[in-house]
């Protein structure tokens, strides 16, 4: 998706931080089953497309600043001509060399043998202990070989450090391609809530409602759904993960949509809940309204300077002020906000980091204090209401009611930017893109 020279100033930047005396082992992600002989369809690990932008499995990558000649070295699959009939071309040495700019390719299987030329002599290997067991061990073994040899070679990995402590820093703050693949995401997104606004009524599926969301993410040239939707129509709304998307909307309730597409290895997450009938109800109406006023509320603290904690705080100001307001809460509102006690009608924060992962890398604090924005980040804003059936105490009128309204906001030099503005979210919208016979 991006050009060999990006890759190769990413791979720069972290060779650059992690010094000539470390060498960096990041592997693929493991292939998955998912059941028998059928396998999910493959996703690269994030870390390793960041940096290399090879996107297959069964392939290592390893980087060894200040090698005289081989910085950029990748273990890779070998071409096979029968293999690919049955599952695909594979890039091969040739392709990791040819086409990804390494320094050096070899065959996955020589990596035991070459890999003591690369950290053997270094002080430190970066390294994450993570979903690949048979690795693990290999990696393992070999540390405790460079311990018992380190006496006497006067040098050797005495330990592991973790590269995501470097490349989830690097990905936090996004680059102007990055953030051209994230508008195309969100575009694409915008179109698949526009549909689902516009067909969704009495009588049909959740589940017709996803495969519209998901045509028309791959029709538009997504790879797909980010992750998987949340299609949760009426009380299925106050189930914050819902993914079953299995029953019947009904006219009357409301239809919550959590849903992004992915484009180029990023990921928009985007969620509005609109009326499954034409318009909202009174009590719908007082939650959405009030969800949204919080979400504007928390929106407009985005800035530089800003402290990442600081949208979620003023979420709850609002949340908390509106929720006494219509009897939902009683008692002393600092309390109430000290005390956390709106937590059963809200009990998430109000929004992450957004990248290549939908709940992307990077620290929320540092030093113990909430991180300070800084331009080119970017993070959802996601507050909610969720009202489950038979609440006690609460109102019958509000029973079953959950509404979640998030956006994309980039944090610019000035301010920031709701990505995904283009998609309706005023209630009146919302009502308009109704159809009419749906009551």
């Amino acid at each position: 998706m991006f050009s060999r020279e990006t890759y190769a100033n990413r791979r720069r930047a972290f060779m650059d931080r992690i010094g000539p005396n470390a060498t960096a082992i990041l592997p693929s992600a493991p292939v998955a089953a998912r059941s028998n002989d059928v396998d999910y369809s493959y996703r690269q690990d994030n870390d390793l497309l960041y940096l290399t932008g090879f996107p297959e499995p069964e392939s290592v990558c390893v980087l060894t600043p200040g090698h005289p000649k081989e910085e950029f070295v990748m273990f890779v699959r070998r071409r096979d001509p029968e293999r690919e009939t049955w599952t695909g071309r594979r890039a091969g040495v040739e392709g990791a060399i040819e086409t990804y700019g390494a320094q050096a390719a070899y065959p996955i299987e020589q990596l035991e043998a070459k890999i003591n030329d690369y950290a053997g002599e270094r002080d430190q290997l970066y390294y994450v202990f993570g979903r690949d067991a048979t690795l693990n061990q290999r990696v393992t073994t070999w540390l405790q070989r460079w311990r018992q040899m380190r006496p006497r070679s006067g040098s050797g990995p005495m330990a592991t450090l973790d590269p995501g402590e470097i490349v989830h820093e690097m990905r936090l703050v996004k680059s102007g391609a990055e953030l051209e693949c994230m508008r195309r995401a969100i575009a694409i997104t915008a179109d698949g809530h526009d549909a689902a606004m516009r067909a969704a009524c009495d009588a049909m599926y959740e589940y017709e409602i996803e495969a519209l969301l998901d045509y028309t993410f791959r029709k538009q040239g997504a790879s797909g759904p980010a992750y998987p939707s949340i299609v949760a129509g009426g009380e299925n709304a106050t189930i914050l993960h819902y993914t079953n998307n299995d029953q019947r909307l009904r006219a009357g309730e409301l239809l919550l949509i959590d849903a992004g597409a992915e484009y180029g290895g990023y990921c928009a997450d985007v969620t509005r809940t609109f009326p499954i009938g034409s318009c909202f109800n009174g009590a719908q109406r007082a939650i959405y309204e009030l969800v949204l006023q919080a979400q504007l509320a928390a929106i407009a603290v985005i800035r530089p300077g800003a402290r990442v904690d600081e949208p979620h705080a003023r979420a709850v100001d609002v949340l908390v002020d509106g929720l006494l307001a219509l009897g939902l809460l009683t008692g002393e509102r600092q309390e109430i906000i000290a005390k956390e006690l709106y937590k059963p009608f809200y009990m998430h924060r109000t929004g992450h980091w957004l990248g290549m992962d939908v709940h992307d890398v990077g620290k929320y604090k540092l030093e113990g204090n909430a991180r300070v924005l800084e331009p080119g980040m970017v993070l959802t804003v996601e507050p909610g209401i969720y009202i489950a059936p038979g609440c006690a105490n609460v109102d019958a009128r509000y029973h079953g009611i959950g509404v979640r309204i998030e956006d994309d906001v980039l944090v610019t030099a000035t301010g920031h930017e709701v990505l995904s503005m283009a998609i309706p979210k005023q209630p009146k919208e919302l009502e308009a893109l109704r159809p009419r016979t749906s009551v």
